[in-house]
């Protein structure tokens, strides 16, 4: 989500007069800080005043910055990027002085200098600039939905200095005052309240608003556009004795979808504020959606959403609603832990993403325990232990020394691992001494920034544990994922900790302290393993369970029989201990040591299991080894054989009728658990009527009837639909998607066209030249054309010849960490060699050369369990029925 900016001049044109024609970078001064900047001189305050015309190329701002300067100075460094400064004047010790700005880094380092020196002291820069739009989700960006021209802005990490001149990293945090001036009849939306109506001046509606809390500048956001709002309040609770307002704004077309987030908002706000203990931080709370967002970004209280993650209602399929719940608790969590408190330097923005990954999916399972949240939270968890595995890599915590840096730590550890990682120690520590930890650390530093050792102090002094600390350290600092081969004898167990690695791959050295929680019939145990053999006494009867609650971030290699006893008893197990014995048993047969008769049989024994993850999760790993063409089609046959055993019964259980509504009244848990069901049997020989009625119900809803198919079925519905079609299907097919602003249907329909698997089709796709597309659209036409084997090699050669060009590109950065996660699909030692070779240089030096080591690694590893197992695998394939 963040640029990557050419060398290069880059030449915008203004549309009012101003100092310069282009934008010049010019090459890199002396002592240019290309991290964190110097302590030279501190920022104590903005007023932002900017013209935004969202209907126009460009904004233009004026701003003032109050600093304080430790020394007389002629030179400061801050942060712009793109600006087109036409003035800049400080004002100190009752003096102007005029100055002189320079980009000086295409990472967006600005050095201004003046004549003389600035005495030491109080000053006031002041700056008058314009600046062009983004074309993607970075710094302010903007897009015609329906006619109407909406602009929001997306600063995480360092792209506020896109948009004003500031002194941007997040250990910097002061007021913010905000004027937006607009068109009138726009709604504008900052961090504070608008202050009174908005007045009119020189035929523009001036919108005055309150000043903030200190803020870092990654937090601020600016919003202008004809929104479609829905307000209300939170009601007054236990922490917090006035109402707190709420509003929901997205594009006028989802105007009757908003009802379903205000009252989610409300209820997760006030779930919030009982676990932290204190009211919401800011006077009011904004929900914000835009169609073209990756994600979700948690600016103060005017937080940031895609359109599909907040645009729904009741009867939104239940991937949606857990989506809802696990996002939305994410960024109101960050209100305290992330804005509130910020960490003092990127390096510690774990801690703000990995907590507010655990607490989002632990509040959003309080807010609707229905919908089974917590069941994804233990599986983001596990699929991170996928990438950490691997030997490219890094732990939780690096150390950012540039900003250029910064991007890499957007990824699957900070987040499924770094969450995984606090839901461990929380469920080591117990709840009420962990939440206690939590207050402690947000009250010993609101309104200010943190380190990781400050949360690590802070739990110190509930823990009662001196081992608590550094077993926090060896998952936070060191990377690799824990395998603890384990041998029970009576009521004594000795582990062995290791180094998870698959087949082929020798384990490097590895040892970590381990909040270690073990389970016998009802005895539960939690210990700290801090030694590279370690035994334990657990007393009861039957086996142990290595992984309490599933909660531990490691996985575990049994005896024979010890695998046979858990899997025996895996239906009585609860929910995530059983995804913690499906997950390991996958990772034992990756390992080349578990076996495929094995899943199959744990498959059998959780089909019935009430928590659909748990019973769902076998045939999920069973299907990526299938995916991968590790599996031959005497295999393939074996597992739909499996599917149609395990399944068909389910299927006259639950019926299916792919109408929309039609089963808004069942429990969520009913419906996820169909969805499953209908996945399974879909593409087997039993599956034809399943077919039927997709292909009958989707020629229905592209033919007008909306009621013809639930949003659950499309991605399936619209696949089979162009199934033995030919290219005109294809192309009405997204001609209809892209006239389309739903936020579910259109990336459904785009996605099908993309996985047509033809190559004529994909060099039609890859080329699209349509006004309509936007531009991250294209990037995910190349993801779906790369995940068919029938045109990833043709996607493979598109993207070599084009990357250079979709690097230079406003969303180069995004699209370098992207495209390695494309390229992961193959499954071969060759490919492996290949993509590293071919790949390595174009991405080196971007935040996607640690992403490509991964993906030319992962490929490797493939290729390696296929050329050592594959007929072995596929033979046990085979035999499944």
């Amino acid at each position: 989500m963040k640029l990557l900016w050419s060398l290069l001049a880059a030449v915008m044109l203004a549309g009012t007069a101003h100092a310069q024609d282009a934008i010049v970078v010019t090459p890199a001064a002396e002592g240019v800080p290309l991290g964190r900047l110097s302590e030279a001189v501190k920022p104590a305050a903005y007023r932002l005043d900017l013209t935004v015309d969202p209907a126009k190329p460009r904004f233009s701002g004026h701003v003032e910055i109050d600093a304080t300067l430790a020394a007389p100075a002629s030179t400061i460094d801050l942060h712009g990027r793109g600006l087109a400064v036409s003035r800049l004047v400080a004002s100190a010790g009752g003096r102007s002085f005029p100055g002189q700005w320079r980009e000086v880094d295409p990472g967006g380092v600005a050095r201004v200098t003046f004549a003389q020196d600035l005495p030491a002291g109080p000053v006031t820069l002041a700056f008058d600039y314009d600046a062009a739009f983004a074309d993607g989700p970075s710094g302010m960006f903007r897009l015609e939905v329906e006619s109407g021209w909406y602009s929001w802005t997306h600063f995480q990490p360092i792209n506020a200095r896109a948009v004003f001149p500031c002194f941007d990293q997040p250990g910097f945090k002061t007021p913010f005052t905000l004027t937006l001036r607009t068109p009138q009849g726009l709604t504008a939306i900052g961090n504070a309240p608008e202050a009174g109506v908005p007045g009119i001046e020189n035929g523009l509606a001036v919108h005055r608003f309150a000043p903030t809390a200190p803020l870092p500048t990654y937090l601020v956001a600016m919003m202008v556009g004809p929104f479609a709002t829905l307000s209300g309040d939170a009601a007054p609770n236990a922490e917090r004795s006035p109402p707190l307002p709420v509003r929901i704004a997205s594009t006028s077309p989802n105007a009757g979808e908003l009802a379903f987030a205000l009252d989610g908002s409300q209820r997760i706000t006030a779930l919030l504020e009982d676990y932290f203990g204190e009211p919401f931080p800011f006077p009011k709370l904004d929900q914000i959606t835009t169609p073209i967002l990756p994600g979700a970004m948690e600016n103060a209280a005017a937080s940031l959403y895609r359109d599909d993650l907040v645009v729904m209602d009741g009867q939104a399929p239940v991937v949606q609603q857990r989506s809802f719940g696990t996002v939305v608790a994410h960024e109101l969590g960050h209100q305290w832990f992330g804005d509130l408190v910020t960490p003092a330097w990127w390096d510690d923005l774990w801690l703000n993403e990995s907590f507010a990954n655990w607490i989002g999916y632990r509040v959003g399972e309080q807010w609707r325990p229905d919908l089974g949240i917590a069941g994804d939270a233990l599986g983001a968890g596990y699929e991170a232990m996928e990438t950490d595995a691997l030997l490219a890599g890094r732990p939780i915590r690096q150390p950012i020394a540039r900003s250029s840096d910064i991007d890499s730590a957007f990824d699957a550890i900070t987040y499924g691992k770094g969450g995984h990682v606090v839901g461990m120690i929380a469920a080591w520590l117990g709840d009420e001494k962990f939440r206690e930890g939590v207050r402690r650390h947000i009250a010993a530093h609101r309104f200010g920034s943190a380190t990781s050792e400050d949360f690590f102090a802070a739990l110190a002094e509930v823990a009662g544990n001196p081992k608590l600390v550094p077993a926090m350290r060896s998952f936070v600092e060191q990377q690799g994922v824990p395998l603890l081969a384990m041998k029970q004898s009576g009521d004594r167990v000795a582990v062995t900790q290791l180094r998870y690695t698959t087949a082929g791959v020798a384990p490097p050295e590895s040892d970590w302290t381990i909040p270690l929680c073990l389970r016998r019939g009802a005895n539960r145990q939690c210990f700290i393993m801090d030694q590279h053999t370690q035994s334990f006494v657990m007393a009861g009867k039957g086996p142990v369970f290595p992984n309490a609650g599933g909660t531990g971030y490691y996985r575990f290699e049994l005896t024979a029989k010890h695998w046979q006893d858990l899997i025996a008893s895996a239906d009585t197990l609860p929910g995530g201990e059983a995804l913690a014995l499906v997950d390991s048993l996958w990772a034992s047969i990756r390992g080349g040591r578990g076996t495929i008769g094995e899943m199959a049989r744990l498959a059998k024994k959780l089909i019935h299991h009430p928590d659909p993850h748990a019973a769902d999760a076998p045939d999920k790993a069973l299907s990526r080894l299938v995916r991968e063409n590790i599996v031959g089609a005497q295999g393939r046959r074996g597992f739909r054989l499996l599917r149609e055993k395990l399944y068909l019964p389910l299927l006259k259980t639950y019926g299916f009728d792919p109408h929309a509504g039609i089963y808004a009244q069942e429990t969520s848990a009913r419906a996820q658990r169909r969805v499953q069901v209908i996945n399974a049997l879909v593409g087997t020989e039993s599956g034809k009527n399943i077919r039927r009625k997709l292909q009958d119900a989707v020629a229905a809803y592209l033919a007008g009837d909306r009621t013809a198919l639930d949003p659950a079925w499309f991605d399936h519905a619209l696949d089979i639909h162009l199934f033995g079609q030919d290219a005109a299907a294809v192309h009405k097919l997204v001609d209809q998607a892209l006239s389309s602003q739903d936020p579910v249907f259109r990336p459904a329909a785009l996605g099908a066209a993309a996985r047509f698997g033809d190559p004529a089709v994909a060099a039609w796709l890859l080329s699209l030249d349509d006004p309509r597309l936007r531009d991250g659209e294209k990037r995910d036409f190349l993801d779906g054309v790369m995940s068919r084997s029938t045109t990833r090699e043709y996607g493979y050669a598109w993207a070599l010849a084009q990357v250079d060009v979709l690097l230079a590109g406003s969303n180069g950065a995004s699209f370098a960490r992207r495209l390695p996660q494309m390229l992961g699909r193959f499954c071969s030692v060759a490919w492996g060699a290949r993509i590293e070779r071919d790949f390595g240089p174009k991405l080196a030096g971007t935040p996607g050369a640690l992403e490509l080591a991964r993906a030319s690694e992962r490929v490797r590893n493939c290729g390696l369990l296929d050329d050592m197992m594959g007929p072995q695998i596929d033979a046990e394939f085979a035999a499944m029925r």
